[in-house]
């Protein structure tokens, strides 16, 4: 395809041939990609912010119910490890090819498809558990089929928002909805707490699975037109296969320093949040045994909603009042992956619940300053395919997830130590915040005219 002269022309692919035409609630910028308006931004951010809630109540109800799942089908730290870890075996394989899909055809129409099949997996899980016999096969097979639907999520949202909403908005949009995470975990926390306690683990499946379904029906009936709801066969096939209208030049691409350094941030970052995210409630049951499960699965989670909206604001803040990009996002990533890991570090030097508590907060909360930094960075870079390049960062975050969260399971069995998992957490982290710093950048590489003869 040769672009049509000017500088702007996205290298990524071509028009996305599923967009309605544009109507009066929506604008253009001087580069000609459609952004929602007001109105319409603060509807989808709400609903995107329920839609990532409750993916990460879907997903953290086996790291919930992991004691009780290893309790009841007689499961070793290792099992467990494995069964944790095979979630994103599966997360990393759709990474890549979901993000491209939403480019080209809508990264709505990618979420709604992808969680109404993850909501019915999570559902029908405790039923499907008592006509098998291969527990340990079946959780696992589960858990990584959970990873597939899950693992277009975040790629479908980045290539969605960096086409409907502005750069200057785009980071407090993406940390308020990125705050879904921390509420998800904080409702099943919450909630999954007392239902595992009153009812048993098989209640936090169907708790889980059922809300999935109910926000997929009311999004379908009152959010999108009957239009958007459909996905034509030309469509869908496009977006599957990079065809030569589409086709990404990527030697050109990947030679860029800035975007290797923000999926290498990308990747450190994602597999540390998962190795809290699964490994933090053993923690506390196996170190302070009387605690109550409700209050170590909902605080941490409850400090970084606030932390979240905080950094998103500043962000967005800092830019407008004339600070360069880049010099906003490595600030916000230095908050996120260094400072954070300091207080996972004294977390596992603790004796104290109250401090661990404290610290545990302070990590988590923290970490979601990552959302103002490299999260909408590969937005800066690339908005005419951030959902491609977000998925590559985050299949190998999620690849390097498998890695850390069984080791953490690993290093656990052998040393009988926490503080080896924390040293894990700090020192990958650490690894991917200097490479950010060093080779980060903000300015759009997707707009170069080398690029733009394909």
């Amino acid at each position: 395809m040769a672009a049509g002269g000017g500088r702007n022309a996205p290298v990524c692919g071509g028009e996305r041939g599923s967009r309605a035409p544009q109507h009066d609630g929506m604008w253009k910028d001087g580069g000609g990609e459609q952004y929602w308006s007001r109105p319409e931004c603060r509807a989808w951010t709400a609903v995107l912010l329920l839609g990532t809630c409750l993916l990460y109540c879907a997903r953290v109800t086996v790291p919930i119910c992991a004691v009780a799942l290893s309790a009841h089908f007689g499961w070793d730290k290792k099992q467990s490890g494995v069964v944790l870890s095979s979630f994103f075996w599966g997360y990393c394989l759709t990474q890549v090819i979901g993000g491209h899909i939403s480019d080209q055809i809508g990264g709505e129409k990618v979420l709604l498809l992808s969680a109404s099949a993850w909501g019915f997996l999570t559902f029908i899980t405790p039923l499907l558990t008592q006509i098998t016999s291969a527990h340990l096969v079946f959780m696992t097979c589960s858990r990584f089929l959970m990873g597939l639907l899950q693992g277009v999520y975040f790629p479908s949202l980045a290539s969605l928002l960096s086409q409907r909403v502005r750069e200057s908005e785009r980071a407090f949009t993406y940390s308020t909805v990125g705050t879904g995470s921390q509420f998800g975990t904080l409702v099943i926390g919450a909630a999954g707490s007392l239902l595992l306690d009153w009812y048993g683990w098989e209640s936090v499946f169907y708790f889980s699975g059922l809300l999935t379904l109910l926000w997929v029906y009311c999004t379908c009936k009152y959010l999108l037109v009957e239009k958007d709801l459909v996905i034509p066969i030309g469509y869908l096939r496009r977006g599957i296969s990079i065809s030569k209208q589409s086709k990404v030049p990527w030697k050109q691409l990947f030679k860029k320093a800035p975007i290797w350094a923000v999926i290498v941030a990308q990747l450190c970052t994602a597999s540390t949040f998962f190795t809290l995210l699964s490994w933090l409630p053993t923690f506390f049951k196996e170190t302070f045994p009387e605690s109550k499960g409700w209050v170590f699965n909902v605080v941490p989670w409850l400090v970084a909603i606030p932390t979240s909206l905080f950094s998103g604001f500043l962000s967005d803040h800092l830019i407008n009042q004339g600070y360069k990009t880049i010099t906003v996002r490595k600030f916000m990533q230095v908050i996120g992956s260094g400072v954070s890991s300091v207080f996972a570090l004294c977390l596992g030097q603790t004796s104290s619940f109250c401090k661990a508590i404290v610290f545990a907060s302070a990590s988590v909360g923290l970490q979601t300053f990552n959302h103002s930094g490299i999260s909408v960075n590969v937005q800066d870079l690339a908005p005419s395919c951030a959902g491609l390049l977000f998925g590559v960062g985050n299949t190998g975050g999620a690849l390097l997830g498998v890695v850390c969260v069984y080791l953490a399971g690993y290093l656990m069995e052998t040393t009988g130590s926490w503080i080896s998992v924390f040293n894990l957490v700090a020192v990958v982290n650490s690894v991917g915040l200097c490479v950010f710093l060093v080779f980060g950048e903000a300015q759009r590489v997707d707009t170069d005219s080398a690029y733009i003869d394909l």
